[in-house]
Parts: structure tokens; sequence; C-alpha cells
């Protein structure tokens, strides 16, 4: 661990070689430079994204949490102690103005692009190979979870570029102010997303920077700590001053919010705590068993105990642990161990809670590590086509590397387009549920009650999921009438074609006979 945080103290990281070769060729300049190849794959992610996941598709139910902080995408949905303010202060510039979603779906894929290009900018300095952060780029990019939630109003893909954003920021040498300023806002801007997506990787920093400063003053020939504080000491306190600062600034909002609203930090955390089943450590393999099989759905594997799981969807993840150790050897390598170990811990921290402490699983809490160790694993993928190229079967290996590529985008090709119908077909069961409703008396305002979907249900059918009075309406699914209901002689009527199946609807008489075109009994 020394010689690690050491390497990354001390390195200096060489500025790319200008290419030559492109000069007498006559190619123009910004060939030459990364940046806009960087550029390219972002402006690729967005369109391959809105191609495959249209921007009609309706809002799903964390999202209507979100945007129904603003009036156009109204009425109100309970904002439980979980959600932070992060996404609704992404989507304001636009769910403030309109109710438009393709609008809103638009301004986030560029947002998300925007987003992917900033996170491994950094990088271009730390890495100084060319080619290698366009791929880890192209890496995080090609994955079907990341594609999908591009143009979604979710937090999480914006927790993984800004982490990826923090630890380039954080490797880059030198520290300029402007980094650390990058640094900070980085960590800022994870924290109002997702604060506990920011807190461990956030620590594995400062021990980094902790150990970097006591090897600095280790340093000296005679054996004694220097006698005023070095600019490289100035550079290791600035970093965790941007750490430190850039959380603190992204948690302020939350705890003004847990006083306002909950009544207390502690209070905030424990009803956070009740939502989410609680965090316990879980040694068993289930848990990791279930993101295994949420690699090809269902967003939310909550409970995951009939999820199989599909090797065909689950190929790319097992290559990259070696991906991973050859970058991590190719780092070793060019004696800058920092750079492969110090994202590796970081994507560590922030898996392990959600592989270990969680009993359920979601594609995208995974997202901030794939974006972590994606420059590694192209690394690693580097230094593998480097030594395929000194082989006799040089031609070869490189054709199997390219089929193994087109093979992993064909995949996560064809897991957008299955999660895409899944999701459009189950959210126009919503809007069916609605129509019947409607058809049947129960009109705004009004209350729903019934299954875990009311929610999202009544925002659609522009009633309020209030459990705690009498409903206006119950929306059941596979479950009988609840006997209170039953014995006031509440109808009920099933909503036919539905993508799930086994939806009706219940209400009481007087909202029966107040339906047009109602019989009476």
């Amino acid at each position: 661990m020394s010689s690690v945080v050491r390497n990354a103290a001390s390195e200096s990281v060489p500025a790319p070689r200008p290419d030559r070769s492109s000069r007498r060729t006559g190619r123009p300049a910004w060939w030459r430079d990364e940046r806009w190849w960087l550029a390219g794959v972002c402006a690729l992610f967005a369109t391959v994204s809105l191609v495959l996941v249209h921007p009609t598709l309706a809002l799903g139910w964390d999202e209507l949490v979100y945007a129904s902080r603003f009036g156009p995408h109204g009425p109100d949905t309970p904002f439980s102690a979980p959600r932070t303010r992060g996404v609704p202060a992404l989507i304001a510039p636009v769910a403030a103005l309109t109710d438009s979603v393709v609008l809103l779906r638009c301004y986030l894929t560029v947002a998300a692009a925007l987003a992917l290009y900033l996170g491994y900018l950094p990088w271009l300095e730390a890495v100084g190979r060319r080619g290698v952060v366009t791929l880890a780029a192209g890496l995080y990019g090609s994955l079907w979870i990341g594609l999908f939630y591009a143009g979604a109003a979710m937090p999480n893909h914006y927790v993984a570029t800004g982490l990826a954003g923090a630890v380039g920021c954080f490797l880059a040498r030198p520290a300029r102010r402007g980094t650390l300023v990058a640094l900070g806002a980085s960590f800022a801007l994870v924290t109002l997303m997702r604060p506990n997506d920011a807190v461990w990787p956030g620590l594995v920093l400062l021990l980094a920077a902790a150990w970097d400063g006591r090897r600095r003053r280790d340093r000296r020939p005679d054996g004694e700590a220097p006698a005023g504080p070095a600019p490289t000491g100035e550079a290791v306190t600035g970093r965790v001053l941007a750490v430190v600062g850039g959380v603190a600034a992204g948690l302020l909002p939350w705890v003004v919010e847990a006083v306002i609203r909950f009544g207390g930090v502690l209070e905030r955390l424990h009803a956070a705590s009740e939502i989410q089943g609680g965090m316990s450590l879980r040694l068993s393999f289930d848990t990791l068993r279930a993101h295994a099989a949420a690699l090809d759905g269902p967003l939310l594997c909550r409970p995951c105990d009939g999820a199989s799981v599909e090797w065909i969807n689950v190929g790319w993840w097992l290559l990259v642990p070696p991906l991973v150790g050859l970058g991590l050897y190719a780092a070793r390598r060019r004696g800058r161990t920092a750079l492969g170990l110090l994202p590796t811990a970081a994507a560590l921290a922030v898996a392990v809670p959600y592989l270990f402490l969680m009993g359920y699983a979601a594609p995208r809490f995974l997202l901030p590590a794939y974006a972590l160790l994606a420059p590694v694993a192209a690394l690693g993928i580097r230094q593998a086509a480097q030594w395929a190229r000194r082989t006799r079967c040089a031609a070869a290996l490189l054709c199997a590397g390219a089929a193994l590529a087109l093979l992993h985008l064909g995949v996560q090709i064809q897991q957008v387009d299955v999660q895409y119908g899944i999701q459009k077909a189950a959210r126009q069961d919503w809007q069916r549920i609605a129509r019947v409703l409607h058809a049947h008396g129960v009109r705004p305002p009004c209350a729903l009650d019934g299954n875990k979907a009311a929610i999202p249900i009544a925002h659609t059918a522009g009633c309020r999921a209030e459990p705690a009075r009498t409903p206006d309406a119950l929306v059941l699914r596979r479950v009988p009438l609840p006997g209170w209901a039953a014995q006031a002689g509440w109808r009920t009527y099933p909503v036919r074609h539905t993508y799930s199946g086994h939806w009706y609807v219940a209400v009481p008489v007087r909202a029966a006979l107040a339906a047009p075109g109602q019989a009476l009994p």
C-alpha cells in the first residue's frame, strides 16, 4: 500500500507524444487530439441511446417521483426519505417549463453524454497513453445499463461519471487549482445525487492522500521532517480539502431537508433504512447471484428469488476481473501502480455495500463501479493487444478479440431492446388502469390504494396514493378484495389486455353509480 500511494503522489505523468506520422500524412490537428475522439464516443453513446430507447417512453416510477416536484408533471407523489434533490435539480430546466416527456428525455440524453465526456476528460492527463481513455469511455458506454438510463431521470449514471471524474482529477499531476476545483465539484455532484455512493470512495481517496502526506514527510535523507510545508504537501492538503469540501457541499441540502421534514439526520436515516430494508452483512453469495441474474433484468430485482442467471448476458461480467488484473499489471510495469489500484479500490468501495450488505439488486447500482474499472480494463486490453502483436498468430488473436467485442456489443444492444420493450409495455398498463378508473367514476381529485404500484398508477390517473385514508378506489393484482371493501359492497372491474395480467380495480358503489353509462344494480 505504501508504494502504491507513493506512486500516486510522486509520479510525473508524461505528456502524450505528438503523432508525427499524422503530420507527415497531412491529417488535421483534431486527429491528434484525443479529446475529439472522446467527444465522438460520447456523441455515439447519446445517438445509440436515443435510437434504442425512444424518447416517447413514459416516465417510470422513480422518474415520476422526481418530475412531479414540478407543476407540469403533477400531481405530487410521495418523496420518501431515501430520495435526494439531485435529480430534481438536474431536470429542473426542462421539467419546470413543460410536461413534454420527449423533450425531457432528449435533454437528459445530451446531459448524460456531456457527463460521460467530463467524467473521463481528466483521465487524458492522468493516463498519458493515446487511445486508453477513449476506449475506457467506450467500454462503459457500451453497457446496456448505461445506454438504457442515458435518457432517464435517474441518479446512477451521474454518480458513475462523477466518481470517474473525481478519481481522474485525484490522479492528475500536477494538482493545479482547476483540477482541485473539478475534484471538489465532482464529489459535490455525486453526494447531491446519492450520498451513500460518495462516502466510501471518498474515504479511499482520503486514506491515499493521508498516506501520501506521511510518506512525503518521511522522505528526508537525514530522517528529519521538513522544516516547512513543501509545494507537494500543499497539493496533498488541497486534495483533502477538495474531497471533504465537495462531500460537505453536496450533503448540505440533504441535511437541511432532514431537519425540516424528518426532525433530524438520525430520524431520516432511520426512515430511509425502513424503506430500503436496512443494511446488514451478508457473507453468502445470494446477493451476488441476484446481481448476476439482474444483468438481463428486471430493472429492480426485489425479491430476486425466481430470477435465473443467463450466462450469455453474464459473459462480459466474467471478463472484468482478468482485464482489470492485466490493467493493474500494466500500470505497475509503467511505475504507475496507483493508476490502476486507486480506481479499483474506489470501485470496490462503492460496490461492496450493494453486493454484500443489501438483500436485493438492480443493474444500475453497479454503474459507478463499472465506470471506475473501465480505465483499468482499457489498460488491460491495451496490454493484451501488445502481447498479441508479438506472437506469430497476431492476426488471428486480434481478429478473435474483435469478434469478441462485436459479440459483446450485440448482446448489449439486444438487452437494451428487450428492456425497452418490457418497460414500454409495463408502463402502458398504468395508462390502461387509469382509463378503467376514469370510466368507473374515479376522477381527480381522488386517492388510490392497493399494491405497491399504486403510486405510479395514481399519478397517471391524476390521483394521489394515500393509504392512510379511505381511498376512492383500489388497484389490485393477483390478490383478493380486502374484507372491508367486500363487506361495503365495492365493485370490481378487470383491466383487460395488460402486459402483466390479472389487474383489476375496485370502486365503491357510489362511484360506480356516478360513472356515466353504468347500469344501476
